[in-house]
């Protein structure tokens, strides 16, 4: 399957890309990289946040290909296809500086990507082996969610007395059932106990969801990893992928489900070649099905145990900083152990801030943000992060009241734009007829076309020999009659791949555009998104690469190619702690650092879940620079209470911040309690006439 081995120009290398390093990081890139190049051991590198992981992962791999290693024998995979060409391009500088061959590593480094994504180039490669077509297509969240919803309605589910789960949950238990290979018992009873009565319902569900997919010939997002688990699973293959990589480097471990260890360790049982890198006490996506104990227990899977080395040195945050954060993670009740520190010296210690409530807490962090920002620093260097996305509610409302810009880290995804998943549709079904979910929605595109009459035309053109005779040959309905024949014609020239790629792609926009002005009353702005899909769609060198990597690795927002969607050129980062994990910022204010928050009330069953909930604080503190505070309302007000109506909650302190961590932090009130003065008798005197003028001024509006 690999061609000949590409020529890189190998003068003696210069030894200085690697002086910058620290100690460890240094022993980190040279493990194993010796004569015996191929066989290197197990490696696991436990990197601290701030620790410079990213570089020197991208040093071992500039390493490995510097000592002779063919960079088309090494696969790196990472959680985001960004990450994923960041590293790339390190790489690509770090050996292009000893080698003088940037050029040809950069295009050589073929298998650097998303787990997700290698997953789906492995299997196009080995589909006839293993039951798939390689034309098969890939789902996002909401297709997926859509046909569990048809395969739901068809077993009569949807029609029962009580109401059955939505289609959103039964695929969340699905993909956790798939991602955590735990029973579909334990799953309901850990994460959905309200859908435990429906096991055997959910069961049938899923087997006729799975049947579906096949029959349909698309994949969705846990198949592209399960698959490969299965393929890895097979001895034969198995071989055969291990022979065609000498090295397997994975970044961010702590975030790997099961079955992403599974293929790990069916590819290299032996951990020879294998290098891992992650944080143990970053490990905070368990509601993804990551699991913790895939780091925790890498080392033991193998004879001798892996090698491991810990990154130790943190290059983002202050000394007092990382001396709180220290603590705080210190008290986890299993890790691997290691204390960051830096030569960032600083007097100022993490600000614990008690407030009142939710108002007084958004009127502190508002005024510190200003103060900062009079002070130099900017808006978009300071930071607002919470536990759950609704926490930053009365903050969002003062910011608001105050004219300051911000941004929050969520909401609506690119491909869950309508006018985007039409476009991707047309290019999916033309891609894969089988699509039954892609032609669905095409179909009803058309004016006078509804779900009847696109089954209809599914089923007669799906299983047709030739797909665009049967598509001019139905009868269409008569509001559709017009635009008939340049719909056949479309779809005509895309089956046949009569236009080149990218060019297609403006084949199907001049098409789509008097649909999309018929259906939205903003079609210009959604045509902006549409011209700006173009442009993406031109930077891939095929449909079917196009259609992968978006469905795979789609941008943030519909504005994501093209920035901050707003007009600011200046703005505060508000994000949950998930969204702000591999972010840092000079300021960062914690909201809400109270117990019911910070563990969450839901977070708070078991042990583990409490350590996660401990490592979610710790990631939140080390993404600060400079200044941290953590802030703490004393009582919040509960709405719609059914026993007491409206009331106030009074809470306490955060349990990972006990007493005896509290010389780590600067204790404070806000706003500080000053005493009132003693008025003079003057001012009494004017106090008084002011009252009995109001009154008389009351009194009259009633005269």
């Amino acid at each position: 399957m690999l061609s000949s081995p590409v020529a890189l120009k190998r003068p003696s290398p210069d030894a200085t890309y690697l002086d910058k390093l620290n100690d460890a990081q240094r022993a980190a890139v040279e493990y194993g990289v010796g004569e015996n190049i191929g066989r290197s051991g197990p490696l696991l590198v436990i990197a601290g946040a701030g620790s410079g992981k990213t570089n020197t992962l991208a040093h071992r791999v500039a390493h490995l290909v510097v000592k002779g290693v063919d960079p088309r024998r090494i696969m790196l995979l990472t959680f985001s296809r960004r990450a994923a060409q960041e590293m790339t391009r390190r790489a690509t500088r770090i050996a292009g500086a000893a080698l003088a061959s940037r050029a040809d590593f950069a295009q050589a480094l073929t298998w650097s990507g998303t787990f997700h994504g290698i997953g789906a180039r492995l299997l196009r490669e080995y589909a006839e082996r293993i039951g798939l077509t390689p034309a098969f297509t890939i789902h996002d969240r909401e297709d997926c969610a859509d046909l569990i919803n048809v395969v739901r309605h068809d077993l009569g589910l949807s029609a029962k007395a009580r109401r059955f789960p939505t289609k959103g949950t039964c695929l969340a238990v699905y993909s956790r059932v798939v991602n955590t290979g735990d029973a579909l018992a334990d799953v309901l009873d850990a994460a959905f106990p309200w859908c435990r009565e429906w096991e055997a319902e959910l069961r049938r569900l899923f087997s006729g969801y799975v049947a579906a997919k096949q029959t349909q010939n698309v994949l969705d997002y846990d198949d592209l990893l399960l698959y490969w688990a299965r393929m890895a699973a097979e001895p034969a293959i198995a071989a055969d992928l291990s022979a065609r990589f000498d090295h397997v480097l994975v970044d961010e471990y702590q975030d790997t489900n099961r079955l992403q260890a599974s293929i790990l360790l069916a590819m290299k049982p032996d951990g020879q070649g294998l290098t891992v890198v992650g944080d143990d006490a970053q490990s905070i996506y368990s509601f993804r099905g990551a699991t913790v104990r895939n780091i925790l227990d890498f080392p033991a899977h193998f004879t001798p145990q892996a090698h491991r080395v810990t990154l130790e040195r943190n290059y983002r945050s202050t000394v007092p900083i990382l001396a709180a954060s220290n603590a705080v993670i210190g008290l986890a009740s299993e890790r691997f152990t290691k204390d960051l520190w830096s030569d960032r010296a600083s007097h100022q210690r993490p600000h614990l801030v008690n407030v009142a409530d939710e108002l007084e807490q958004a009127r502190y962090v508002v005024e510190q943000v200003l103060s900062a920002r009079e002070a130099g620093v900017k808006l978009k260097a300071q930071a607002a992060l919470f536990r759950a996305a609704h926490h930053s509610a009365a903050l969002e409302i003062e910011l608001t009241r105050r004219n300051v810009p911000f941004v929050k880290f969520g909401g609506l995804k690119f491909l869950d734009s309508s006018h985007v998943k039409d476009v991707l549709a047309v290019l999916r079904w033309a891609q894969n007829r089988r699509d039954r979910m892609a032609g669905f929605r095409v179909a009803q595109l058309l004016p006078g076309v509804g779900p009847a009459t696109a089954a209809r035309l599914l089923d007669e053109a799906a299983p047709a020999p030739d797909f665009a005779h049967a598509l001019a040959a139905f009868a269409p309905p008569a509001r559709a009659a017009a635009d008939w024949a340049s719909f056949v014609a479309l779809m005509a020239d895309l089956a046949g791949a009569r236009t080149p790629w990218p060019a297609e792609f403006e084949q199907v926009r001049r098409w789509y555009e008097p649909h999309l002005e018929r259906e939205h009353d903003d079609a210009a702005m959604r045509h902006a998104d549409i011209l700006q899909m173009e442009s993406l769609a031109a930077t891939y060198a095929s449909r079917e690469r196009f259609l992968t990597e978006l469905t795979l690795d789609p941008p943030d927002a519909t504005s994501g190619e093209a920035g901050a969607p707003l007009v600011d050129e200046d703005y505060l980062i508000l994000s949950t702690i998930h969204s702000a994990k591999g972010q840092e910022w000079r300021n960062v204010f914690v909201l809400n650092g109270v117990d019911g928050c910070i563990p969450s009330d839901l977070g708070a069953g078991t042990q583990s879940e409490l350590d996660e909930e401990r490592r979610l604080l710790y990631v939140a503190m080390t993404r600060a620079k400079d200044d941290l505070h953590i802030v703490v309302p004393q009582r919040f007000y509960v709405h719609n209470q059914a026993q007491h109506g409206d009331r106030h909650v009074f809470a306490s302190r955060t349990r990972f911040i006990p007493a005896q961590l509290l010389p780590h932090f600067q204790i404070e009130a806000w706003p500080a309690a000053v005493p009132p003065a003693a008025p003079s008798e003057a001012g009494r005197a004017a106090a008084a006439k002011a009252r009995v003028d109001i009154a008389a001024q009351l009194k009259k509006m009633w005269d």
